[in-house]
Order: structure tokens, then sequence, then C-alpha cells
């Protein structure tokens, strides 16, 4: 059973790159790095810190763990946890920009000792500017050697939790589509104006939800249907809401009567609705789906990996906080925190994932591209896109 007072807050918001120019402004704003919040543990959560102990700093995204740059159970459990075991303190800092991008703007000197948060589109980017030490884990051996592969053949940023990305349906709606949203393939959203005027996504240039969706459309098309990737847009720009993220565009898709049909979201949904209803939805009230061609399902798999930084003065203390990130402990916390699968495979799912999807069962469109060239080919598509837009 899981404890009541881990109930999760509002699904993880992760910063997306905001397009190109987020690198060039992040060095010129380094001062205003920490802007969005800091959160100095220091031996707040029961005796960790001590005077004259080391400090680690770790940049991550607000809402790890559900949070706020810190302030739930499952945060301080995580941090203060490590702090009483290894008798430090943490400082937990929240970056106004992108991960990737703050590192970029202090490197050579930086501010942090680990990184949390980086994945399957932002990690070859750090790793291609050398900003992170490679260093494989213990647990290396308890995670899956493709998601590990996703994200950095090297070892610079391990996967900690991954999922797929989704088309989130109301099933109201797809009883009045005969059922058909079910197993539904992209282009029949092009090819039908109701579907794609209830087709709701998060623009590419201001979300890395929309982000991953661009990558999942483009290698579907090209690699499964054998299709230009524009024609999707060509035919539904213009017809299919959007947001600016996902959290705006989850809460118009649960907003009831008047909603869109569909949204882009994650297929882990349906198990967070049978969790906690106040903040996932209803449970039943809809479902989630992939991208169906001939009977096969096509997903994309998102990854999110910590990472060593490099230039680090706590090299040491750095990889024992990486083995604890990736421990049982920290793992067990990610189901229902963060609404992704451990990377860790010894851990347990607790019994409401019954209400997901099984994402064994779904082809990952990621191994189309290795990790270089997807963060490459990614600058292309974006531009492409705005371009259509």
């Amino acid at each position: 059973m899981i404890p009541t007072d881990r109930l999760p807050g509002p699904r993880p918001w992760r910063p997306g790159r905001l397009g190109r120019q987020i690198v060039a402004v992040a060095i010129a704003v380094v001062v205003a790095l920490v802007g969005y919040g800091i959160y100095t543990n220091g031996g707040l959560f029961g005796g960790g810190g001590r005077a004259g102990a080391p400090t680690l700093t770790i940049y991550t995204y607000p809402s790890l763990f559900g949070g706020n740059c810190g302030g739930t159970p499952q945060f301080n459990e995580t941090f203060g946890g490590f702090e009483a075991k290894y008798h430090v303190s943490i400082q937990v800092v929240c970056p106004t920009i992108s991960l990737v991008g703050a590192l970029l703007a202090q490197r050579g000197s930086p501010g942090a000792d680990l990184v949390i948060g980086l994945d399957e589109l932002t990690a070859p980017v750090a790793q291609a500017d050398g900003l992170l030490i490679p260093y494989e884990p213990p647990a290396a051996a308890f995670i899956n050697g493709t998601l590990a592969a996703e994200l950095s053949p090297t070892w610079g940023v391990v996967p900690y939790e991954w999922g797929y990305l989704g088309i989130d349906y109301n099933t109201t709606f797809n009883s009045a589509q005969g059922g058909s949203i079910a197993h539904l393939s992209l282009d029949s959203i092009a090819q039908n104006r109701t579907l794609a005027s209830n087709f709701l996504y998060e623009n590419p240039t201001t979300s890395i939800t929309g982000e991953e969706f661009l990558a999942w459309e483009v290698l579907y098309y090209q690699d499964v249907l054998h299709q230009p990737w524009e024609s999707f847009w060509n035919a539904t720009l213009g017809v299919a809401p959007t947001s600016p993220d996902w959290g705006d565009a989850f809460s118009a898709f649960v907003a009831g009567p008047g909603a869109p049909g569909m949204v882009v979201s994650y297929t882990t949904d349906p198990a967070c609705a049978a969790f906690a209803p106040s903040y996932c939805g209803a449970p039943g009230s809809y479902n989630s789906t992939v991208s169906w061609f001939h009977g096969v399902p096509y997903g994309w798999r998102t990854v999110y990996g910590i990472g060593i930084v490099a230039g680090t003065t706590h090299p040491t203390l750095a990889e024992e906080f990486e083995n604890w990130f990736l421990g049982p402990t920290v793992q067990s916390l990610i189901p229902t925190s963060e609404w992704m699968y451990p990377a860790n495979s010894t851990v347990a799912l607790p019994s409401v994932y019954d209400a997901a999807p099984n994402p064994a069962s779904f082809v990952p469109l990621n191994d189309a591209l290795a990790p270089s060239s997807l963060a490459q080919a990614m600058l292309g598509w974006l531009d492409t896109w705005q371009s259509l837009s």
C-alpha cells in the first residue's frame, strides 16, 4: 500500500530549451541563474549538515518529486536522507533557464556538483560540450542498457526514470469516434478535421513535451509511414489547439465539458488518475495511447538522467549521491511522485500502474537515431516547424 503522505503534486514540469536562443541568453545572464529558487537543506531535514561539512550543490527542475524546488516528503527523504547518512549539506538550485543552458553558462567554473533532469534531447548536448564526468555506478547492473544508451553510451548521464509520451483521450470522445482513438495513427489526425480540432499539443519551441512530440511525429512519419513529416503539420496547424506548456495543456484537457478530446501527455496518466484524481482527473474518464500502424504501437520514450558536473570539487561525494539516487530508497519514490518508471529494475511498481498501458508493448522510435544525431537533427526540425507555423 502506498503511504497517504506521499500524495503527489502536479506532474513534474521540466524546463524546455525555449529554442536555441536560450544558450546565448544563458551566457549573458549568469547572475540570474538561481533566480527561480534555492533550497538549502543544511541539515533542515533532520540532522544532516554540520559545521564545516562539505556542501553538494545540485541543479534540477523545480517540480522534482512534486514540489516547488523542495517542500514535499519525497524531496526531504531523498536529500535529507543523504545528508544524514553522509553528514554533509545539500543545496538544491532550480535555475530560471534550462539545465543545459545553466551548465553551459558556467563551463570552466561550475556552480553545481551534480545535475538532475537532463533528458534524451539535452543530455547529448551537455555530453558533447564536455560538461559532465562519465561515471558508471553500481546500479548500472539494474538499468536497461538501451535506456542508458539513449542518454549517454559512456555513462555521462545515467537514467533514473523513464516513460512514454502518450496521447490521452477522453473515453466519451473515443466512443463518439467508434473507439478508433485507442489505436490512433497520427496521419488519421491529419486526415480528419474533427480529430485535428480536438488534438491539443504543446508548442515545441516553449515546451520540452512539445519538442519530444515533434521528434515522435517526425520519426513516425519518416521511419514508419515513409512520408514527409511536414504533411502532418500542414494539415493540423491552425486547426489543432496548442498550449505553451504541458501544465496548461493537461489542465485544459481535464477541465470538463467543452475540453479537447485529446492531449499530448504521458501514458502513465491513467495510473496517476487512479491514485490521485484531484490532480490527474477522474479515474476511467480518459485513457492513453501511442501511435499505431498495422497493429503495432510506436511511441516516444522519455528518459531522464543524473550526471556529475565536470569541475566538481567533490567528485567522490558526487558519486556517492548518484549511487544513493539510483538506489531503492529513492527509486521507490519515483512512481507516485514523478509518475515515471524507475530506472532501477529491482524496484516494484504500485498496483495503480495496472491502469496504464504496458510500455513493454511499445516500439520506441528513439532507436532510429544516435543521441548525438538526435540532438543535432532537432535543431533543423524546430527551424522547419517554425517556418510552417
